[in-house]
């Protein structure tokens, strides 16, 4: 099958690529700038920018599936309204090159409640898409644990800097994290099952856990110790946001929405998708393990000269 994948650059779609390829699939990543993007071997690149209509639309020529993993957070506060854009503009190119299926990774939170503006963005990325002349399958996660996650890297830079921690009472929502290569798994898989075409599924790892769980198991796993977590309800996201900002490297910009987010309930009913592809889960300490052993793997090849790592 000849696939494109939007967002390769990102943390989802620089492991889907390569999962694809194995798989057999014909692969194509679409990327705004190609001197930044370093693809495994066998990979076709395409230049493009979804915010620009008709610039991408040569990408999506031959293309029998396509994988949107596309999302503006780091854009700073317009990051609403520039993924409405980019799911508009999208779905039209798509729908008008004939694409059959197209993947989307969304996020979890019961519409029955308030969602934060990242999830709601999240969920009205995929409403947007929903209108295109293909078959959309849409598949919704909470945190991914894995090397380059936003999410996990603010949670193994707290555990390391923070032996005791003052938090909002969002530590206690439960959450159903999931290892990166789960979540490959279940996308790589949705296009061998043709039932999946147009269907939305919750995907989710093998236990459900509070935030002060994630913290502090992940805190065992790198040997830091569980921290003292002391919940404050006058601690509000915005406040918490800051905070995170200054004692992590993630920027506010990125953290802020993430921990406005904390405040839903995000839990898998991971039962259909199950039903289909029963995908072996990772447990949560195992994905920690991985994306700790990757992190130190990839800090190990930057710290090479460059003309080494060229080779």
């Amino acid at each position: 099958m000849h696939v494109l994948v939007t967002g390769a650059t990102g943390f989802v779609g620089g492991n889907l690529v390569p999962a694809l390829l194995e798989r057999g699939h014909e692969v194509r990543a679409l990327v705004r700038d190609p001197t930044g993007y370093d693809g495994p071997d066998g990979v076709e690149v395409a230049v493009g920018d979804l915010l620009e209509p008709d610039s991408f639309d040569d990408a999506l020529d031959g293309i029998d599936a396509a994988y949107y993993l596309v999302h503006s957070m780091r854009a700073g506060e317009d990051f609403e309204e520039r993924d409405r854009t980019a799911a508009r503009n999208f779905a039209d190119a798509a729908s008008e090159a004939g694409v059959d299926r197209v993947v989307y990774l969304g996020g979890l939170g019961e519409e029955t409640t308030k969602l934060s503006s990242h999830l709601e963005s999240r969920r009205e990325v995929e409403r947007l898409l929903r209108d295109g002349d293909y078959d959309l399958t849409t598949l919704r996660a909470a945190i991914i644990i894995g090397d380059g996650s936003a999410s996990f890297e603010m949670v193994r830079q707290m555990d390391r800097r923070l032996p005791v921690m003052t938090t909002p009472q969002w530590v206690e929502t439960p959450s159903h994290p999931i290892a990166i290569d789960d979540v490959i798994a279940y996308l790589v898989g949705v296009l061998d099952v043709p039932k999946t075409a147009g269907e939305t599924y919750d995907i989710g790892g093998p236990e459900v856990l509070s935030y002060a769980e994630i913290l502090k198991r992940t805190g065992k796993v790198m040997g830091t110790g569980e921290p003292y977590i002391i919940p404050i309800p006058v601690l509000s996201p915005r406040l918490s946001s800051y905070w995170i900002g200054f004692v992590t490297d993630v920027p506010t910009s990125v953290a802020r929405p993430l921990i406005e987010g904390l405040k839903n309930p995000v839990v898998a009913n991971d039962e259909p998708i199950r039903e289909l592809l029963p995908v072996e889960l990772t447990p949560f300490e195992t994905a920690v393990e991985r994306a700790l052993g990757q992190r130190e793997a990839r800090l190990a090849v930057e710290q090479l000269p460059a003309e080494v790592r060229s080779r």
